[in-house]
């Protein structure tokens, strides 16, 4: 539902409309039924059924507990319209904005049980999202140059929300899956019998299935990054992006040397992407964002989520209100 309400000057909008990502077979309708149909199970909401008539109307009214970036209202949208289509949605912010602790924005109007019905499933979407974009537009922030990716350590079954919620904070998204980017880690290395073979099995297998793209390949040392190179300047190579792991090292202080993660940019100097990996946080990222890298990717992003508080409260004097019209109260 695309509904609109008054403007709140406090929650000035800091994006524009942000869509999921586009995937080819995964169905965010599908996990908004799949959340439904768990919370209600075979009887539905049984507590609803036994205090709250089916004619009761109500208000409700979403509250920001905390400050945070709000993220999932288009996703909220969607699970108030598959409950019950007449809801009636209205927000003063969208997905994006930064709210305040205490700060109104967003209403719904209709019937009270399928309110409360849809309460739980949209504060369980829209508290992780704005959790995972309030981090991610701080760790933006702070990376500046470089970008912020999260990666595949995403919560199963989740995956397209938390990628979503990224864009949302202002991050970029990593791969989707495993079908969208070659990606060759430690463990591919290992069994292919080294970088060099890893790459060289990369490129024959891409040439021979005809396909077109993004190569990436992790490495661990400033050798592994010459080997890549060398195997760069002798062949034809698809590699797009070399990750350079763990080369942030933490100290006893709390710092990080970024020596060594330094001294591999500069010697990629350009030819390819860089993206940096490991011991990133939010006390990190500003320090390795100055290194000179093209991504920053943090699984902290999405595997560590604290959710931002957000509240849906009925109006209690309109609720009593009506109580006292019907004899309920």
């Amino acid at each position: 539902m695309a509904a609109s309400g008054p403007r709140n000057p406090s929650a000035a909008a800091v994006s524009e409309v942000v869509n999921p990502p586009l995937h080819p077979t995964y169905d965010l309708r599908a996990v908004v039924a799949l959340a439904l149909s768990e919370d209600a199970g075979d009887r539905g909401d049984v507590t609803c059924l036994a205090t709250i008539p089916i004619d009761v109307k109500a208000e409700a009214t979403f509250i920001a507990k905390e400050d945070g970036v709000i993220a999932g209202i288009s996703l909220a949208e969607m699970i108030f319209n598959e409950v019950d289509p007449s809801l009636k949605v209205e927000w003063s912010a969208k997905d994006g904005n930064y709210v305040h602790k205490g700060l109104q924005f967003g209403k719904v109007y209709g019937c009270a049980r399928n309110i409360i019905v849809a309460e739980r499933v949209v504060l369980n979407f829209m508290q992780r999202m704005s959790g995972i974009a309030t981090l991610t537009k701080a760790m933006s922030d702070a990376a500046h140059p470089a970008c912020i990716l999260e990666t595949r350590k995403t919560a199963p079954g989740l995956r397209l929300v938390d990628k979503w919620a990224v864009l949302i904070g202002g991050g970029k998204n990593h791969r989707l899956g495993l079908f969208d980017m070659v990606m060759i880690k430690d463990n591919h290395i290992s069994v292919a019998g080294g970088v060099t073979n890893a790459l060289k099995s990369v490129d024959q297998f891409l040439e021979q299935n005809k396909l077109t793209i993004p190569v990436e390949v992790e490495t661990r040392t400033v050798e592994e990054v010459k080997e890549v190179l060398q195997y760069a300047t002798e062949n034809k190579t698809a590699l797009t992006r070399i990750m350079l792991d763990n080369m942030v090292v933490p100290l006893p202080n709390g710092d990080v040397d970024v020596s060594m993660l330094k001294d591999a940019v500069r010697l990629i100097n350009g030819r390819f992407e860089t993206e940096a990996s490991g011991n990133v946080t939010i006390e990190t990222v500003k320090k390795i964002g100055e290194s000179g890298v093209t991504y920053i990717s943090s699984g902290a992003l999405t595997h560590s989520v604290k959710a931002l508080d957000i509240s849906l409260k009925i109006d209690t004097e309109l609720a009593l209100q009506v109580g006292r019209r019907t004899n309920r109260a």
